[in-house]
């Protein structure tokens, strides 16, 4: 009997009844040519010109290996990942921006954010020579007179998905929601200097800069007598200047206002950073951890390019050159000698 009715389900001359869904072959969209410079920033982020730089830099590696079966031209690839991250909206509908399907805007997305997350050293990077480095205590010296200041360090949890598995619990952070949790280091300019990418939301901000590579190179001296400025999350080092719980003196106070006006650069990149690209904030729909890290660096690479474009700042080299030197390893308490040596002078 069960025979019988498998040969009925399955006969053959009810192919005939399927009815099948024909096809849609869409024009695909070329909005790099349609769209004037106004109009393409307001959609992708990056003018013509700052879009063609990255392009150029990641076409070999973007490009079709056959230009047969009616290939997506890499040009088209760059600006579904780059309308991605300015959106972070669903694949479907990027696909029905630019005329393809959502398969292959899944494809496009995570190849093309791992191409311009390979541009990290060309744009994310701190100067190696000591003239580069006193270029930017100058400029981060502009914000609120603090000292030998290389850059403002804090994290930001990027919002994912659950990944499932045995450990997708470790991506919920302490606000109950999933994230990756990123550390970033930021100069007066908004740049990203510096960016880790790899840590899960329930991670704490110090756990990640004490395993940080660039903790390791502050402490072998690679940025001379340079210094940071954090929240009070940061454990005291002689690199890290954290703000005072209960200021007294007016040296004290001055030097908290400082502390927090300028690491007030890191904040603002922040809110810059995730108004420019939508996914840092909307949340990215990514099954695995490695995706979100690509397009997390592949945003932070898109962003320093448009700031670098800003032009530079009047500095204020003259209050810079009175900035007392000193030597971070000689001085292990630099918080206390910068309030006695520096701020209580200022009074």
């Amino acid at each position: 009997m069960n025979n019988l009715l498998l040969l009925i389900l399955f006969d053959d001359d009810d192919d005939d009844d399927i009815v099948r869904r024909s096809r849609i072959i869409r024009p695909r969209m070329n909005w790099f040519d349609t769209f004037d410079d106004e109009d393409f920033v307001q959609r992708f982020r990056l003018t013509k010109a700052m879009t063609r730089v990255v392009f150029e830099q990641i076409e070999a590696r973007i490009t079709p290996d056959s230009p047969l079966n009616n290939a997506i031209p890499p040009m088209i690839q760059m600006l579904v990942a780059m309308r991605f991250l300015a959106t972070g909206s669903f694949y479907i509908t990027i696909g029905d921006f630019t005329g393809i399907s959502k398969t292959s805007v899944w494809r496009i997305v995570h190849r093309v954010s791992e191409a311009i997350a390979g541009l990290r050293e060309r744009y994310i990077y701190i100067p190696p020579s000591h003239q580069e480095i006193r270029a930017i205590h100058s400029q981060n010296f502009s914000q609120a007179a603090f000292p030998r200041v290389l850059g403002a360090i804090d994290c930001v949890h990027v919002r994912v998905c659950s990944y499932g598995g045995e450990y997708a619990e470790l991506f919920r952070n302490r606000k109950s929601f999933f994230s990756i949790n990123t550390q970033v280091i930021v100069n007066s300019r908004l740049e990203i200097i510096d960016i880790v990418s790899r840590w899960p939301g329930s991670a704490h901000d110090a756990t990640i800069f004490d395993n940080s590579r660039i903790k390791r190179r502050f402490e072998n001296g690679e940025f001379y007598n340079s210094l940071l400025v954090g929240d009070s999350a940061y454990s005291q080092v002689p690199f890290i200047m954290t703000p005072l719980h209960n200021p007294m003196t007016p040296a004290e106070v001055l030097y908290n206002e400082s502390q927090i006006r300028t690491r007030t650069m890191v904040e603002r990149c922040f809110g810059v950073w995730g108004r420019m690209f939508a996914v840092l904030t909307i949340g990215s729909r990514f099954f695995k951890s490695e995706l979100s890290m690509h397009a997390i660096i592949a945003s932070a690479v898109l962003y320093n390019v448009t700031r670098r474009a800003i032009p530079q700042s009047l500095i204020n080299q003259r209050a810079y050159d009175q900035i007392p030197e000193t030597h971070q390893q000689l001085i292990q308490n630099q918080q206390r000698h910068i309030i006695n040596n520096y701020f209580h002078n200022l009074l």
